[in-house]
């Protein structure tokens, strides 16, 4: 297949541009490189996938119109992995305009230049936070009660929505997944886990959000590059499917196991709750098993270990410490 790969030089894109190489796709990777993290870790994350024979990144923004009307008659793709998106829930708060720019009128451009040029497959990048505070654990697809609490999840259900649209008015075939909370290898510096990691090695006071009883369902990104892979394989006409553990652990437990696979004790600087924060995240995953053949394999004590074993022998770049 040739595919194009939308946010290619992020944390998932990355992961799913090397597996989709190594099993013999085709891949072109749009990425804009944008500033929300330093570049030069983007860059590194795409180190494998330059070295591919099948491999093509092109740098540009999903909301030029005038790119993608060159780009997809000139490549024609048989299908669409649409994961670039302005990331966080917090930084949402502060600039809603945009993360509805980007993560809607971009996402829009892409499906109508899906639809214009006859790419009939698309997989698009949802996210746990369009389940807001819903107090029914596990989360469902099927649950009435989805109601972001920040502009980024907003942004997310809205993109869920469209897909909707394009696929019963226009016919394409359209799978939405949910993320929830995904972590290892490359993940994004700004992240909990990241961010946990490298602030006990440096022997610096967490921002500690709460009382520590949050809760959280974290996926390894082998489990959800798995599940990417096989939701593009299959004939699905349209659903949204989570894409998550299925397990949850508290912000306490968390952070005690981090601080013990580094050796190190852990230092907090406790904070208010935080606005946007949900107090608890759980995937229900029956969906995706039963459609997709979906079945997480790693554990977050190994995927855990995996990520800190990373951190601690890598060379850091530009920005990352």
């Amino acid at each position: 297949m040739k595919l194009l790969l939308t946010g290619v030089a992020g944390f998932i894109g990355s992961h799913l541009a090397d597996a989709l190489l190594q099993r013999g796709d085709q891949v072109v990777g749009l990425d804009n490189f944008n500033d929300y993290y330093d570049p030069a870790l983007k860059k590194l994350n795409l180190a494998s996938a330059l070295s591919r024979e099948g491999f093509r990144l092109v740098r540009g923004d999903i909301r030029d119109r005038k790119l993608l009307s060159e780009l997809f008659p000139r490549e024609n793709f048989d299908a669409i992995i649409h994961l670039a998106a302005r990331a966080g829930v917090r930084p949402s708060l502060q600039d809603p305009l945009l993360y509805q720019d980007v993560n809607v009128a971009g996402t829009l451009s892409l499906l109508e230049a899906a639809r214009f040029h006859g790419v009939s497959q698309v997989l698009f990048a949802s996210s746990s936070s369009v389940y807001g505070e819903n107090p029914r654990l596990p989360w469902k697809e099927s649950d009435l009660l989805v109601e972001p609490i920040s502009q980024y999840g907003a942004t997310k259900l809205m993109g869920e929505h469209l897909c909707r649209v394009y696929h019963r008015t226009y016919g394409l075939r359209i799978t939405a997944y949910r993320f929830f909370t995904v972590y290892g290898p490359r993940q994004r510096p700004d992240m909990a886990i990241h961010k946990f990691t490298r602030m006990i090695q440096d022997d610096e006071p967490l921002p500690f959000y709460g009382d520590g009883s949050s809760i959280r369902d974290y996926t390894f990104i082998d489990d959800i590059v798995a599940g990417l892979l096989l939701g593009l394989d299959s004939d699905i006409p349209f659903a949204v499917f989570n894409l998550g553990g299925g397990h949850s652990i508290t912000l306490s437990d968390l952070v005690e196991k981090i601080g013990h696979l580094l050796g190190k004790p852990v230092l907090l600087n406790r904070l208010p709750y935080q606005k946007g924060d949900v107090p608890a995240t759980l995937a229900d995953i029956s969906l995706a098993r039963e459609y997709l053949g979906y079945s997480p394999e790693t554990p977050l004590e190994e995927g855990l270990r995996i990520f800190v074993d990373y951190f601690c022998r890598r060379e850091d770049p530009p920005g990352d410490r």
